[in-house]
């Protein structure tokens, strides 16, 4: 289980992706029942750290704090600036005891250094990959994709993907209950599949920003109707071909495949908290039978529903239910 996080702040460390991990597992949420870790910012460099942003970071703790952590965060930073050896040492040594790193964007070249890409697929932000394959040809780069889960080994893209990659965690380790809490608390999406592409020409747009808000909206609340493009297409006013080139451009992908994974998200939730049989569920996801459920769910998740109901079902009852959650 995760209990114990530490984060590496960096010399000319990126403050969101520093600001991503001390926003998803260094604050304390047990009034809404929600995990809490022992968390730490870790330097190799000192007690004050600079940002590429001009100013700088107060650290509290130096490398031996990584010796007991579960979880090691890398935040992005500039590649050119060479870190300690010992600190690509450090996450090595962490690695080989069973720790589990994650990185994102550039954080991956730090990963590199400690030999921890070598083998495994991997990913960090477009503009970088080349790069990234250059310096470490044994990787196996993946350059389109939001984040990479090569357990103990996790890598994600750029920026906002970087939220997607730890709640992508934290709903392997605890759950889509509490990874759908989180997110809303945070007011970010519970969940994009790692596959998805990442956005060269056009940035994710906030949440509640895009010109489709509204009609997503409206299609996570009616998930158990039967739902068509030309339905979505009305509902929007626009044409299906118009509706498909905007699904494109905001969302990476396109309507039925949108709508197939919010269904499959949908059933992740009702999975791992109730008892509702499998025909049951697919009824209120709008898969319309079991086989169809089934066909869906092992596709994307590569796990059966029953398999998943009994690998991911958590034990502990004050995890109720979260009201909407999908």
């Amino acid at each position: 289980m995760l209990r114990d996080v530490a984060v590496l702040a960096l010399e000319g460390s990126h403050a969101f992706e520093l600001g991503v991990f001390c926003e998803v597992f260094g604050i304390d949420r047990s009034n809404d029942a929600l995990p809490v870790y022992d968390f730490a910012l870790v330097s190799a460099t000192g007690d004050s750290v600079p940002t590429r942003h001009g100013f700088d970071v107060r650290v509290r703790h130096g490398l031996d704090r990584l010796s007991s952590a579960d979880l090691i965060c890398v935040p992005a930073y500039d590649p050119a600036v060479r870190q300690p050896k010992r600190l690509a040492d450090a996450l090595g040594a962490a690695v080989e005891r069973g720790a589990r790193v994650l990185s994102i964007c550039t954080g991956a070249f730090l990963l590199g250094e400690a030999g921890l890409l070598n083998g495994r697929r991997c990913t960090t932000h477009w503009r970088y990959t080349d790069d990234l394959v250059r310096r470490y040809p044994q990787a196996l780069v993946e350059s389109d994709v939001l984040y990479v889960d090569e357990d103990p080994v996790i890598t994600g893209a750029g920026t906002a993907a970087g939220v997607d990659t730890c709640l992508h965690l934290i709903r392997k380790e605890h759950g889509s209950s509490v990874a759908n809490a989180i997110a809303r608390r945070m007011v970010a999406p519970p969940h994009r599949d790692g596959g998805q592409r990442q956005y060269r020409e056009r940035p994710q747009p906030r949440e509640g920003t895009g010109s489709l808000a509204s009609l997503l909206a409206w299609v996570e609340a009616n998930l158990d109707r039967e739902l068509t493009v030309e339905a979505m297409a009305g509902h929007a006013h626009l044409s299906p071909r118009t509706l498909a080139r905007r699904f494109r451009e905001e969302t990476g992908t396109t309507p039925l495949q949108w709508l197939t994974g919010q269904r499959v998200l949908l059933a992740q939730h009702h999975l791992e908290t109730t008892d509702d049989s499998i025909a049951t569920i697919a009824g209120r996801t709008g898969f319309g039978t079991a086989d169809n459920l089934r066909h869906h769910f092992t596709r994307r998740l590569g796990v059966t529903p029953q398999g998943y109901r009994r690998t991911f079902r958590t034990p502990d009852d004050r995890l109720q239910p979260v009201p909407g959650a999908g």
